[in-house]
């Protein structure tokens, strides 16, 4: 099956590697080998190489920055579409197209520069167009559901495209239809406000340094690992339960922000979730309370 798919992505020009390292490919820098990474550079390649991946049998994964990921010490034994070239950005007006691909803080950068405000939250998420719609990326007073109206898909199943408004979508706090539903996010459309430029770029800057300020940027990451608890802070709880700074092998609760697990060199996916399981049950035992993970897994699985 991996031979035929790699001669079908090959017949259809969609740049295609074989045993890559996901460690090198994601934030955390964890994890073992992909059979196969495609890199299709438009929203139709992307339906082109899961159409490939679907009729040869062979399991995929869509990956944008590899943020908010844990993968596999094992690897993955399909197929990784990364969108990282799907990078169509047009700005019309008050309205912005954005592909999958586009980078949060590229694209925050870019509606700055055409005078849109409503994006600023985004500056310095470590993540792209796809991941925001996926998780309802959010910071800072703002999130992804506030300026998208419509969500471009590909439905692997059936084979057909879809659009989605912004109420299909089904947002809720770093959540979507798209955590429930096998879809694939090719693009959005996004709707903003007139702004002034200056004052926006001073918006965003503040905003990136309250992240250098607040979050362990200096060590591998997948971002905040735990969804805020309704009335409290997660990481307020892991602080108060004793955890900041405990570490499992190479895999720490940042002594910086108690949020954050972070990799101190050769952490692995076995001490990463060894780590969660730990901080979970320590939370309940407290608190009475169940923590929720926020980041995703390669192969996909329950955290």
């Amino acid at each position: 099956m991996i031979a035929s798919a790699l001669q079908a992505f090959q017949d259809a020009s969609l740049r295609t590697e074989r045993d890559v390292s996901l460690a090198e490919r994601t934030s955390f820098r964890i994890g073992g080998k992909a059979d196969l990474w495609v890199t299709p550079d438009s929203e139709d390649g992307i339906c082109l190489a899961a159409e490939i991946c679907t009729a040869n049998e062979i399991p995929f994964f869509v990956i944008g920055k590899g943020s908010n990921l844990l993968a596999d010490d094992d690897g993955f034994r399909g197929c990784v579409l990364s969108t990282e070239n799907c990078t169509e950005c047009r700005v019309n007006g008050t309205g912005v197209h954005a592909s999958a691909g586009v980078s949060l803080t590229g694209l925050a950068v870019t509606v700055c520069n055409a005078g849109l405000s409503g994006f600023s939250f985004a500056y310095g998420i470590p993540g792209t167009v796809g991941g925001a719609l996926l998780m309802n990326a959010g910071a800072y007073g703002g999130e992804t559901a506030d300026v998208v109206t419509s969500v471009f898909c590909y439905d692997p199943v059936e084979g057909t495209r879809l659009t989605l408004s912004r109420e299909a979508c089904e947002f809720g706090y770093r959540s979507s239809v798209f955590q429930k539903r096998n879809l694939i996010i090719l693009g959005a459309d996004f709707r903003l406000s007139p702004g002034n430029p200056e004052k926006i770029r001073e918006e965003m800057k503040d905003y990136l340094q309250r992240r250098k300020d607040k979050q362990p940027l200096e060590y591998p990451s997948a971002g905040s690992v735990f969804r805020r608890y309704p009335g409290t802070y997660t990481s307020k709880l892991i602080d108060e339960a004793g955890l900041r700074g405990f570490q499992i092998g190479d895999a720490q609760v940042s002594e910086k922000h108690a949020g954050f697990i972070v990799n101190r060199g050769h952490a692995t996916s076995a001490e990463v979730r060894q780590l969660i399981s730990v901080i979970r049950d320590e939370i309940k035992r407290r608190f009475g309370i169940d923590i929720v993970c926020e980041i995703r897994t390669i192969p996909q699985t329950e955290l």
